[in-house]
């Protein structure tokens, strides 16, 4: 049952994007609330946001809601969103591919993120793009670490199309933005482009309908 499916998100958070694009390859309609937990919340707030910060105590995006079911943090929402609804199965049968997708989710919240995202695409893309002072330091420290972290993931790689070979899994799902996100900055496109089985693979997800329909929608920084 697909009814009463609701998502609180930000539209440019790279989380949001992941959650988004489980519920598009899973085919699952849902109610969109936007909310901005980067915001000043002082009162007064909207009702949505109001409603957000009662489900999640720490203010960070997304927040599913199933009917009565209230869901954080971007890897339960994803799993409860593959095994919840019909539609094609997102995670591996095996222990082993499923070990393996749960250790890429780990590595990719854990030491992904923060370079990839909050500095690199943050300061070398998100800033300039709004009008937002740039921090140097914050980029360049990025740039320095996600060489490392790319090589780490390329290395689970399989034969095949996809992270864990034939088919698509919450692996794709999770990493792909946070490498698109990364490849908006010139410097991390070209790192992508260094480890070519990386983007072979980033090739082939940006051609997805699901992608392309899920994609944050950004101004031309220049």
């Amino acid at each position: 049952m697909t009814q009463g499916v609701t998502l609180f998100g930000y539209r440019y958070s790279v989380y949001n994007w992941i959650a988004t694009l489980a519920l598009a390859e899973k085919d699952i309609p849902y109610i969109w609330v936007e909310v901005d937990p980067f915001s000043d919340q002082t009162p007064p707030v909207s009702e949505a946001m109001v409603d957000f910060l009662a489900r999640n105590p720490f203010k960070r995006v997304p927040v599913l809601l199933h009917g009565d079911f209230s869901l954080y943090e971007t890897a339960a929402i994803t799993r409860y969103v593959d095994e919840a609804f019909s539609g094609p199965t997102l995670q591996p049968s095996s222990p082993v591919d499923r070990a393996r997708q749960s250790q890429i989710l780990s590595i990719i919240d854990n030491y992904a993120y923060w370079p990839l995202v909050r500095q690199v695409f943050a300061q070398g893309f998100f800033a300039p793009c709004f009008g937002e002072k740039v921090d140097q330091d914050a980029l360049a420290a990025g740039l320095r670490t996600a060489p490392a972290i790319l090589d780490a993931i390329a290395a689970f790689k399989r034969n095949g199309p996809w992270l864990l070979g034939p088919a698509l899994t919450l692996a794709d799902i999770h990493l792909y933005p946070m490498l698109a996100y990364l490849a908006m900055v010139p410097q991390g496109a070209e790192m992508i482009r260094n480890i070519p089985s990386l983007e072979h693979w980033r090739q082939e997800m940006a051609q997805r309908p699901t992608v392309i329909d899920t994609m944050p929608r950004f101004k031309d920084p220049g």
